[in-house]
C-alpha cells in the first residue's frame, strides 16, 4: 500500500461496506471493533485501516462468522481468516473488496495482484461479469453520493479498461467468420463511458464476429460512411449519460430515418438512460437490452 491517507465519515463506511451506520456504532460500542477519531464537535471519522478492517469483518460476517467471534480475533487473524475463506468460498467476494481498496488508495499493485489471482481460476468473461461489472455499478453509486472522488473512479475505470483492451488485442489475429454481418460499436455524441461497449466488442471478437469499434462521441451522420464498405451492418450503442431522457425518442427516430432504411440493418442498445424507456416507442429494427449478457446471447 502507498502512503495516501484518507479519512472517511461513518456514512462513507456505510456506502463502501454495505453495513448500516447504526450497526457500525453498535459494533464499536459493544465489541470495540473500530476506534474512530473524533472532531472537536464529536463527529466520527475513520482511517483507511479502519475501512480495510470493516471490509474484512463484513466479508467474514457474510460468510457465516458471528460478529462476537470476529471481535475476539486480532487484526492479523482477521486478515488471515479472510484469505483462508476466500480460497474455500467465493473468491470474487474477496476480490471485490480488494479492488475497492485498490481504488480508494490508488494502489495499482493491489489491483494487478488481485486480478492475476482471479485469472488463475476464472476466465476473463467470468471476472468481468462476476466482479468488474458489479464493482462498476457500485462505483457509480459511490460517486453519486460523494463517497469517492472522480479521480478514484477514473483510476479504477482505466485499469479495468486496460484489461479489456489487452484481451481484445489477444484476439486481433483471429480471422472473422466468413459471410458474417459487421457489428459497428459506437457511443452517441457527448457520451464517453465506453467500458461496457469495449467488453461487448471483446465478446463479439471472441465469437469470431467482424467488428468496427468507433468509441466515444460519434456523430450520427458519420455512420452513413460505413455503408460504403459493408452491406450487412448491426449497430450497437450504450446510453449511460447521453442522450438526455427527453431527447432519446427524437434521437432514435432520427437514427431510424437516417440509417435503418435497409430491413437487415439493426440498432441494439443498452445503458442506464434506457432503463425506464418504453419498448412501445421504439422504431422498427431497434432493440433495447437490460444486460450485456442477454445481448451477447442473442447474437
Amino acid at each position: 500500500m502507498n502512503n495516501i491517507k484518507i479519512n472517511f465519515s461513518i456514512k462513507d463506511l456505510e456506502n463502501l461496506t454495505g453495513i448500516k451506520a447504526h450497526t457500525i456504532r453498535i459494533w464499536e460500542k459493544r465489541y470495540n471493533l473500530l476506534a474512530p477519531n473524533r472532531s472537536d464537535t464529536n463527529i466520527r471519522n475513520y482511517s483507511l485501516e479502519s475501512l480495510k478492517k470493516l471490509l474484512n469483518v463484513s466479508y467474514l460476517n457474510n460468510n457465516g462468522l458471528k460478529i462476537s467471534r470476529i471481535a475476539e480475533l486480532k487484526e492479523e487473524e482477521i486478515a488471515a481468516k479472510v484469505k483462508e475463506l476466500s480460497l474455500k468460498g467465493k473468491a470474487e467476494d474477496y476480490a471485490f473488496n480488494a479492488f475497492k481498496i485498490a481504488m480508494i488508495n490508488f494502489d495499482q499493485v493491489l489491483f494487478y495482484n488481485t486480478y492475476n489471482n482471479q485469472l488463475a481460476t476464472n476466465s476473463f468473461s467470468d471476472i468481468f461479469y462476476n466482479t468488474f461489472l458489479p464493482l462498476l455499478n457500485e462505483i457509480g453509486l459511490l460517486w453519486q453520493t460523494n463517497t469517492i472522488t472522480p479521480a478514484q473512479e477514473h483510476f479504477i475505470s482505466v485499469l479495468i479498461k486496460q484489461k479489456i483492451l489487452l484481451n481484445i488485442e489477444n484476439l486481433q489475429s483471429l480471422n472473422p467468420q466468413p459471410n458474417t454481418k459487421t457489428f459497428v460499436l459506437f457511443l452517441p455524441q457527448h457520451e464517453v463511458h465506453d467500458i461496457g461497449l469495449l467488453f461487448i466488442n471483446y465478446q463479439l471478437r471472441s465469437k469470431g464476429y467482424h467488428t468496427i469499434f468507433l468509441g466515444e462521441s460519434v456523430p450520427m451522420e458519420s455512420l452513413k460512411e460505413l455503408f460504403n464498405f459493408f452491406n450487412d451492418i448491426c449497430f450497437i450503442s450504450y446510453f449511460t449519460v447521453y442522450p438526455e431522457e427527453e431527447n432519446i425518442t427524437a434521437y432514435l427516430k432520427d437514427f431510424s430515418n437516417l440509417l435503418l432504411n435497409n430491413n437487415s440493418t439493426k440498432l441494439l442498445l443498452l445503458g442506464h438512460k434506457l432503463n425506464n424507456y418504453s419498448n412501445n416507442e421504439l422504431p422498427k429494427n431497434i432493440t433495447i437490452y437490460k444486460t450485456i449478457e442477454n445481448l451477447v446471447k442473442d447474437l
